[in-house]
């Protein structure tokens, strides 16, 4: 069998297990299409939250940004991670026990307010749609390789599957259509780094090749790539390039992002009790750290697969000729994703780290689909990989969508323009939403983006800016009242949202950015980048919002007797002094 019929034989299997899932669990009340009825075990909840979290940019980008950062990477594994524990520990069990739907109406309820409901919907919307982008992004990238067809096909062909089983099944589908999603994605990461690891190091755990020796040397992997690195004039893996202060900002911007982000936390309304949701917590950072122990050997191993397939000695006067390159850097040359250019005309490729003089040009994205073909893997480990990548992507868009959807149906129209609608046309509206926001994200995305994982990474900043002040002030200050939500959140999401525009690009259209990453508005060389800017946003909220609030009336005495009782255990009692 050909690999282009492996490949479609596993995609299609894949998509024909989410479909059926999809149809078995749909939804046919608010509260299965919301919340999956609230009767999700804490460990499938775990899995699906994995699965709704774990995106293209964790499956596709993350390693290629480790192989491209080397140590400059590490806020991605530190802050994507340690968000979870600041989501179990100070959000999710709170967030449950107020017993609601949706994060803009725990913020509209807590902040007795429909304008404070109405904003948290726009900071929702704004960054859910910029996580999607990424998603689709990524959907393309697997599409035009494996399936060999162009990225932008690929991409709309990934909306319509992600519009048939969310817009069916609403949470209750998509909850269990994630499970089978994380395990073909799970699978698909790990097996070819077992692989790769075996192969270069002669260890099976990824985890240990990553700090072990190359097969018969006495030298270690890690010095292995850096010694050639530093011979083809690339930067040093294992040397910090990045500013201190960006690496930190970065860190804290991922961490909170995640903690704040809609989708993930809406996770946590499906389970049936306060305990079960800090449950889900634990059990989701299990699954995720099956993949994020694995990053960083992934990245590295595929980089230095990659270079040595250029070099196979690791040297200069070693590189191969253009004619004589494998067969999947002429596959991946289809795509447009690498690319040569022989600027001296002598007919050998030149991969060096000298931009002037460097004739091949490898797109981060596909580093992780690339490498079963790379290290020669057999042809079902290359067509696994093309399922997991596409799995990753959708489980992730899924989860946007029925944030976006629920906010809009439940939050917007069921609340404040039609409190009167009936089950069955807030379900509809829910539905429309969904549709209408996959259709507007997919069209951006085939335009043309930046790498999936840095699109991402700029959501999680817009979801750091202004969701997740809103909800540790909702939830451990009894004093911030309505105004002082409503006027952080404006303020966080705006100053963020401009300054990202600013460097970026106007609405991500790269040709009206006033501003580079490598020369950034604030503190220019070296100063903050678009993607560490979250953490100022979240800054710039909680001043606001606390100075707002304290120039302006009290909460009333009912929602500062809330605040308390979604902190404080039911039934505790007073401390006694012994």
């Amino acid at each position: 069998m050909s690999q282009y019929a492996l490949n479609l034989l596993f995609v299609v299997a894949s998509f024909a297990l989410y479909f059926g899932i999809a149809i078995w669990a749909r939804a046919g009340s608010t509260s299965e299409f919301y919340a999956a009825g609230r009767g999700v075990n804490p460990i499938v909840n775990g899995m699906a939250t994995a699965a709704d979290w774990m995106s293209a940019a964790s499956f596709i980008s993350m390693a290629g940004l480790i192989a491209r950062l080397g140590y400059d990477a590490s806020p991605y594994l530190m802050g994507w991670t340690g968000g979870y524990v600041l989501l179990a520990m100070l959000l999710a069990p709170y967030l449950r026990k107020f017993g609601k739907y949706t994060v803009p109406e725990f913020i509209g309820d807590r902040f007795y307010s429909n304008t404070a409901r109405t904003v948290a919907v726009i900071c929702l919307i704004v960054a859910s749609l910029t996580y999607v982008l990424g998603q689709m992004t990524g959907v393309g990238v697997a599409f035009s390789r494996f399936l060999e067809i162009d990225k932008s096909i690929g991409i709309w062909i990934g909306a319509a599957i992600v519009i048939f089983y969310a817009v069916l099944g609403g949470m209750k589908g998509v909850t269990y259509t994630q499970v089978a999603q994380y395990c073909v994605l799970i699978m698909a990461y790990t097996i070819p780094a077992i692989f790769v690891s075996f192969e270069i190091t002669g260890h099976v755990l990824p985890q240990l090749g990553f700090i072990s020796n190359v097969s018969g040397t006495e030298v270690s992997m890690l010095e292995t790539l850096d010694g050639m690195l530093k011979e083809l004039g690339f930067a040093s893996y294992l040397d910090q390039k990045d500013t201190t202060l960006n690496m930190v900002l970065l860190t804290l911007t991922l961490m909170i992002g995640t903690a704040g982000l809609p989708h993930v936390i809406a996770r946590f309304f499906t389970v049936p009790k306060v305990s079960d949701a800090r449950w889900s917590a634990g059990w989701t950072l299990v699954f995720i750290a099956i993949l994020y122990t694995s990053a960083s050997s992934v990245g590295a191993m595929a980089d230095l697969n990659l270079k040595k397939t250029v070099y196979p000695t690791g040297e200069l006067s070693s590189a191969i000729a253009y004619d004589d390159r494998p067969s999947w850097m002429s596959t991946w040359e289809t795509t447009g994703l690498l690319k040569f250019e022989d600027k001296n005309s002598d007919g050998i490729i030149n991969y060096v780290g000298d931009a002037e003089t460097n004739e091949l040009t490898v797109n981060g994205d596909i580093m992780v689909l690339a490498n079963p073909e790379i290290s020669n893997l057999p042809g079902w480990v290359i067509a696994l990989v093309a399922a997991g990548g596409i799995a990753a992507a959708l489980s992730t868009a899924a989860g946007l969508l029925m944030a976006i959807s629920s906010a809009v149906s439940h939050d917007l129209i069921k609340s404040q323009i039609n409190p009167n609608i009936s089950e069955k046309g807030e379900l509809l509206a829910a539905r429309i939403s969904m549709v209408v926001a996959i259709v507007a994200a997919t069209w951006v995305a085939s335009l043309g983006l930046p790498l999936a994982a840095k699109t991402v990474a700029l959501a999680f900043g817009l979801a750091a800016s202004s969701i997740f002040p809103a909800l540790m002030m909702g939830i451990f200050s009894k004093r911030i009242n309505d105004k002082g939500a409503v006027a952080g959140m404006i303020a966080g999401l705006t100053i963020t949202l401009v300054y990202i525009f600013l460097h970026e690009g106007w609405f991500f259209f790269a040709n009206t950015a006033s501003f580079s990453n490598a020369a950034p508005l604030l503190g220019g060389e070296g100063g903050i980048k678009s993607t560490s800017f979250g953490a100022i946003g979240a800054m710039v909220n909680f001043v606001v919002a606390y100075f707002v609030s304290n120039a302006t009336d009290e909460p009333p005495q009912e929602i500062q007797d809330l605040v308390e009782s979604v902190r404080i255990p039911q039934g505790a009692g007073a401390a006694v002094d012994h």
